[in-house]
């Protein structure tokens, strides 16, 4: 049977590393590029500046970025930065700078366009690495590269992560442990969901001004005495008190309404956090689970490092308005995702890893499960993006069963993993899971203890959808996302309300469980019969995949014209294709409810219409 185990996460589009970045030359990589001379860095050493941060790690890799200030009142018209790299750390690729090294000494110079810096200017130029090394011994133009007269002078170190105290309606007092720095620490940043919001001499900040029952993340960066920032702490969240319901808990009343934001659909189908702001659909739901991050080598890692933090966004596809500039710390759809959230503080968003072609890592993660916890927590909490998510979402497909592959990890895996995510990740954030619909007799719910693995757990997503379709090329057609039974269908358990009455029985609260949606349809072609139940020659064709469709080409392609086990389904030509629309959700919406469900989530936004009309009936549904 391929009902529960049909890849319905579409595969992504890779993209290189180097995109539009300028790779090394590789004979560049042994050349050693002249210092300044001593006239130029005595001219230079007390106003030019050059620090450094690592802006992304993604195990394998990491992408580092140079700043080169100048805080004098002269103009220069060029720069070298020099440092020292452990053995086994280098650098693999670059743009806006000519890198070259002599074993593990590293020169970088500016290019023909960007050497001049006005007073008060700066620039930066970025690489990508391999290696988990730091630098060190940096110099500028021959001199300290913090404006003094001792190489090797580093950038402060980071704050202790911060507390929250006096938290009200309308403010919060932050505190922090002290940064160190060799020259002294002269001030710091505080930052609040990313944007510096004040600077001041002391370790705490009463900030004000706030709403009442929104969520704010605040992290701090130390500046030393020569003006160079440090990397930014750990990062707190502060909940406001007042406001109502927190729709982050499913148990504080409402439903929660959560849909799929997929990174690679910012590629061919052109589909970026913006659509949620102009369909309307962001002031809809409840949640957005954004996918997926990866699982390797046990650990949770960067599924497209570019979609997902680099990407540049125009004026006109962001939701702000503004254009990304190049030297932005974040871009990407992470950043995109800050700017949602602006417009609508409730919004939660939970970053999503797995998925049908990545799950292949969990089995080695349920071997240590506090070390894949771990990893998790500081990627989903790193400074630079930790604002912006409010928890994790791991989607395993499937644990102790078959997927794209098999796993014997064994019926308590699960269990182990979701009990080291909760303890990792603390009571603030949410930690939820993707979990099989398959309610056959000895199918995929039996194989695992998803009732002592719901326990940590805020939900289950529960993926009542693709349950049939054309890898089953000959058919029997038959609806991918049956809410109930129906004479002559192709597999006893196949539908939603037997997965939920399966996972009731094994003990997982109602309330732990949302319905899951398909916002597409399943077909084939080669029918002759409009019920279900016919014969077919293969999948009907597909924009961007054989036997599948959105149901925004699909209402007007073939409209539906019969309905079946609640959902619709469509005759048109030869071909047959099943899908939800405004209407059957509607029931399913119903139907959740007076099963006492915690709400509905669905697969994914961008197979919706351009107004949001199937998040609409999702929302309105559940109301």
């Amino acid at each position: 049977m391929r009902s529960t185990d049909v890849p319905r996460k579409r595969l992504r589009h890779r993209f290189t590393a180097a995109l539009a970045t300028l790779v090394l030359p590789a004979a560049g990589l042994t050349a050693v590029t002249a210092l300044a001379t001593p006239s130029q860095a005595a001219a230079t050493a007390s106003a030019v500046t050059a620090s450094y941060v690592k802006t992304q790690d993604w195990g394998t890799g990491f992408e580092g970025k140079w700043t080169i200030k100048n805080s004098g009142t002269t103009a220069i018209s060029s720069w070298t930065v020099e440092w020292d790299f452990p053995s086994g750390t280098k650098v693999t690729s670059a743009w806006d700078a000519t890198v070259t090294n002599s074993a593990d000494h590293w020169t970088a110079k500016n290019l023909s366009w960007n050497g001049s810096l006005a007073a008060g200017a700066s620039i930066s130029f970025g690489f990508n690495g391999s290696g988990a090394g730091a630098p060190s011994g940096c110099k500028l133009n021959g001199a300290s590269c913090d404006g003094g007269d001792v190489p090797g002078d580093a950038a402060p170190s980071a704050p202790g992560t911060p507390t929250a105290s006096a938290i009200t309606d309308t403010s919060a007092k932050i505190s922090w442990s002290a940064a160190t720095d060799d020259k002294g620490i002269k001030n710091y940043d505080v930052l609040r969901d990313g944007a510096k919001i004040a600077t001041v001499t002391g370790t705490s900040y009463s900030d004000s001004g706030l709403t009442a029952g929104t969520d704010y993340s605040y992290t701090v960066q130390a500046r030393d005495t020569a003006d160079q920032t440090g990397p930014a702490s750990g990062s707190v969240k502060v909940h406001t008190t007042g406001g109502g319901t927190d729709p982050g808990n499913p148990g504080g009343g409402g439903k929660v309404k959560m849909g799929y934001f997929t990174d690679w659909g910012v590629y061919g189908r052109q589909y970026y956090p913006k659509n949620l702001e102009t369909s309307g659909s962001a002031a809809k739901i409840t949640h957005i689970n954004y996918a997926f991050g990866n699982v390797q080598n046990g650990q949770c890692t960067m599924g497209d490092s570019y979609a997902d933090t680099d990407m540049a966004y125009t004026a006109a596809n962001s939701v702000s308005g503004v254009a990304d500039t190049w030297d932005q710390p974040l871009r990407g759809a992470f950043n995109q995702l800050r700017q949602l959230k602006a417009k609508h503080p409730n919004l939660k968003i939970l970053w999503s890893f797995g998925g049908w072609t990545w799950s292949g890592g969990f089995g080695q993660a349920a071997q240590n499960p506090a070390a894949f916890a771990d990893s998790c927590y500081k990627l989903v909490e790193d400074p630079r993006w930790a604002d912006v998510f409010d928890g994790i979402d791991i989607d395993w497909e499937y644990p102790n069963a078959c997927g794209l592959s098999c796993d014997t990890s064994g019926q308590d895996a699960l269990k182990k993993l979701t009990t080291a995510l909760r303890a990792k990740f603390g009571s603030s954030n949410l930690v939820t899971a993707a979990i099989t619909a398959d309610g056959s007799a000895g199918g995929k719910i039996e194989k695992n203890d998803y009732a002592g693995a719901a326990q940590p757990l805020d939900w289950y997503n529960v993926m009542t959808y693709d349950f049939f379709g054309a890898w089953a090329a000959k058919g029997p057609t038959a609806p991918h996302s049956p809410l109930t039974s129906y004479s002559g269908i192709p597999q006893s358990g196949f539908t939603s309300a037997d997965a939920i009455a399966k996972l009731k029985a094994q003990g997982v609260p109602a309330a732990k469980l949302l319905l899951g949606i398909g916002f597409y349809g399943r077909g084939w072609t080669g029918v002759t019969q409009k019920e279900p139940g016919g014969t077919a020659t293969g999948p009907a064709a597909g924009t961007y995949e054989q036997g599948i469709e959105d149901y925004k080409v699909l209402k007007t392609k073939c409209p539906s014209n019969g309905t079946v086990a609640g959902t619709a389904y469509a005759f048109c030509g030869s071909d047959w294709w099943s899908y939800d629309t405004p209407a059957t959700i509607g029931s399913k919406m119903s139907w959740a409810k007076s099963q006492g469900l915690g709400g509905a989530f669905f697969w994914e936004f961008s197979g919706d219409t351009s107004n949001g009309e199937l998040v609409s009936a999702v929302s309105s549904g559940l109301n």
